[in-house]
């Protein structure tokens, strides 16, 4: 017996040391000192959807029972507690607006999007703090509060116009996602019939313009010729917001490994989506095959909805969906780290801006999991603080870097073509 101990210790100081610890334990550790910096939070749609952005009616510790909203007639995936419950240490808001309006009506929507956001931040004083810079989202970690700043998603938001994208920032915007699901004037969305092939010459100026004053490039949403385009342009580190791997799930939402291995050089970051079709490759193959099981029977009971209706229940009792996991979106953070490395991944869950999370992080509270998993798989604490936090406070100081080196750049006055 005292062999088989003695043999059972020399094992144990074999492992290194992250093996003898409990993976949560080394989780907890990385988080307590590098919270989570999520890239992506849709409590602001959800305030104007659920709550018509009167703030009166809203109670942000507690938002588990309110009116249905856009994403999801449940729950909001976000409040106080449940931030604090995820180890949530900064927060880009998503000051999103619907895509398809005129675009002057889309850029005074954002601006609402953003006098909300900052309405709620300034609502709740002891619990976020408004943040524009790098430092300022250190000073909220120090005073315990979580940093909030803002994301404008998809370029319909500034109507074309690089003045309206320069107002954007001095409001308060330090990044904007290039498209949503529709195609801007000047580039593809990923998930629209290509009309540019890539970023148009006014495109590419929004790019360099967007570097020049100091705001992050976010590549989520849109084509990978924009992604290629935007990555020859581009003096300062991407973004990708919220997206995943395409070579472990194939939508086009997610990154391929063409562009994965050119962040090395760019030295931008993929903030790992945590949207259920995305990381999971099984419901993005079931989802397609609903959708053409719908089609099929459109065209086989043409005028006849209730029949429709009830085929596609049968068909969905055969085919339950199987639930997406945490172990899927470790699947991304793993081959990113294969392919571009661990210094190019973050976090940018999507919470309120979809229908659910994946099991066992259904909201924001459950990223303290996700951590954990990553442990069970071999990461550092080292690593886990640079994906939890360290590497987008390394890419935000890259680009205010940049901008303070042109900061004697003269705007670029470019309208786009037409106007």
């Amino acid at each position: 017996m005292k062999l088989i101990g003695l043999l059972g210790a020399a094992a144990l100081l074999a492992l290194p040391l992250q093996a003898q610890e409990n993976p949560e334990d080394v989780a907890n550790a990385a988080l307590d000192v590098a919270p989570v910096w999520d890239g992506h939070n849709d409590v602001p749609m959800q305030l104007r959807k659920r709550f018509h952005s009167h703030l009166e009616d809203l109670d942000f510790t507690d938002t588990s029972q309110v009116p249905d909203g856009t994403y999801s007639k449940g729950a909001m995936h976000t409040d106080l507690p449940r931030l604090r419950a995820g180890k949530v240490g900064a927060q880009f808001w998503s000051v999103f607006v619907l895509t398809g309006k005129p675009e002057a009506q889309s850029v005074q929507e954002v601006v609402e999007q953003i006098d909300v956001t900052k309405r709620l931040v300034a609502r709740y004083p002891a619990d976020l703090q408004l943040a524009m810079t790098a430092d300022d989202v250190e000073a909220a970690l120090a005073s315990g509060r979580i940093a909030s700043l803002m994301g404008m998603e998809g370029g319909h938001s500034i109507g074309s116009s690089l003045a309206v994208l320069r107002q954007m920032y001095d409001l308060g915007a330090r990044y904007m996602t290039l498209t949503h699901s529709k195609n801007t004037p000047w580039a593809d969305s990923a998930t629209d019939t290509p009309e540019h092939f890539g970023l148009t010459d006014f495109g590419k100026d929004v790019v360099r313009e967007m570097n020049r004053i100091g705001m992050l490039v976010d590549l989520s949403h849109v084509s990978e010729e924009v992604m290629h385009d935007a990555l020859d342009v581009a003096g300062a580190p991407v973004i990708f917001s919220h997206s995943g791997a395409r070579a472990v799930n194939g939508h086009a939402r997610n990154v391929p490994d063409s562009v994965l291995q050119r962040l090395k050089e760019n030295g931008g970051i993929v903030m790992v989506v945590a949207l259920p079709v995305y990381i999971s490759e099984a419901q993005r193959q079931l989802s397609a095959n609903r959708a053409a099981e719908q089609a099929r029977q459109n065209a086989l009971l043409v005028g006849q909805p209730v029949a429709v209706q009830a085929a596609m229940a049968k068909w969905d009792a055969a085919h339950p969906m199987a639930a997406a996991t945490i172990s899927d979106m470790a699947d991304h953070i793993d081959h990113i780290r294969a392919v571009a490395g661990v210094e190019h991944i973050g976090i940018g869950g999507d919470y309120d801006g979809m229908p659910n999370g994946p099991q066992g992080m259904e909201d924001v509270s459950g990223y303290p999991a996700l951590f954990t998993e990553l442990a069970r798989r071999g990461y550092s604490q080292a690593e886990l603080e640079m994906i939890s936090m360290r590497n987008m406070l390394r890419i935000l100081r890259g680009a205010e870097r940049y901008a303070a080196a042109h900061a004697g750049n003269p705007p670029i006055e470019t309208l786009i073509q037409g106007q």
